[in-house]
């Protein structure tokens, strides 16, 4: 027999295959018609999507609603720019990251998972601001200005090699890591300690009654988040060239949030369509009026209201029933 959380897993797959597939058109139509600023544009998304991933997997199963994820994506951005300044190289960049962000991760989460409710969010959010602020008054690491210059790349694959200037190539790179992020973070959600996360969601003070300690899980999960966005913004100056301060902003772990809701919470999918979707809505409606974020707000009121499960929490199920019908013999 199948669970639910597994049927669950099942349908978010076919969601993110739909969604490669969507993205390897968006790259050949990019390439057809050699248009740089929609591929860049689309590159840009999927790397908020990791950012919003990593929301995701906080608030969509522990039930932990995280203000301060912008802390992991901006040190991820900024020790990648740093390591990149020195060593042109992808692969001792992501792997600094990696290990830098599992200690900071490890560290913040001692601190943030003695509270509880909204108290967390407020810790997380104030580790953040604390963080911005450092970045944002240390020459070393530009201040206001942020770090510019940072090298265009050859990222070595074996048997190929991509560079961070092409856009049709970065953007299915891009793309590629990110649907690794997904998957790994599906496959451990997945298993018992998946299971025991809801568990932790739904009823935190059943748990130590069957036989697990609370602390250790939601750490795990914590560190867990704190990589994938660490990793993912480790992408970003690859992208762009530069890392400014607002990455460390409140602004950024906010978006994170409105997409993980928008797009579906607890889903992990959402994520991912939920960050492609505010991005086009921000390059469009920027296009017709400087007050785009006045509609963007309405549209999110509106999801919230009419769409309590989010996009992919909505589509979802459709996909469950569909995958859960027998085959005519």
């Amino acid at each position: 027999m199948v669970d639910a959380l597994t049927r669950s897993m099942r349908a978010s797959h076919v969601l993110v295959a739909i969604l490669v597939a969507a993205s390897l058109a968006v790259a050949a139509f990019g390439v057809a018609t050699n248009d740089t600023f929609y591929l860049r544009l689309a590159t840009e998304a999927l790397i908020f999507a990791g950012l919003a991933l990593s929301v995701d997997i906080l608030l969509g199963y522990t039930g932990l609603l995280s203000l301060g994820q912008a802390l992991y994506f901006g040190l991820g951005a900024y020790l990648s720019a740093l390591v990149l300044m020195v060593i042109p190289s992808f692969w001792a960049a992501f792997a600094a990251t990696a290990v830098v962000a599992a200690l900071a991760g490890l560290i913040g989460g001692f601190i943030v998972n003695r509270v509880r409710g909204v108290y967390f969010a407020l810790i997380t959010f104030g580790m953040a601001q604390v963080a911005a602020k450092i970045v944002y008054n240390t020459r070393a690491l530009g201040a206001s200005d942020g770090l510019i210059g940072v090298p265009v790349i050859n990222i070595n694959l074996g048997i190929a090699s991509v560079s961070s200037a092409s856009p049709a190539g970065f953007f299915l790179f891009v793309l590629a890591l990110i649907v690794i992020l997904y998957a790994l973070s599906a496959y451990l959600l997945d298993t018992p300690f998946g299971r025991l996360l809801i568990a932790l969601r739904a009823n935190e003070a059943r748990i130590p009654f069957l036989g697990y300690r609370t602390m250790t899980p939601r750490l795990v999960a914590y560190v867990l988040a704190a990589m994938v966005a660490a990793l993912s913004g480790a992408l970003y100056p690859m992208l762009r060239g530069f890392v400014s301060p607002e990455l460390f902003f409140f602004a950024t772990s906010g978006n994170a949030v409105i997409t993980v809701v928008t797009g579906g919470a607890g889903t992990l999918v959402g994520a991912l369509y939920g960050s492609v979707l505010l991005t086009v809505l921000k390059s469009v409606i920027g296009s017709y009026t400087e007050h785009h974020l006045i509609v963007i707000g309405l549209l999110f009121m509106g999801a919230v209201i009419f769409l309590p499960k989010g996009l992919m929490g909505s589509v979802r199920p459709l996909i469950e029933r569909m995958l859960a019908r027998e085959p005519k013999q």
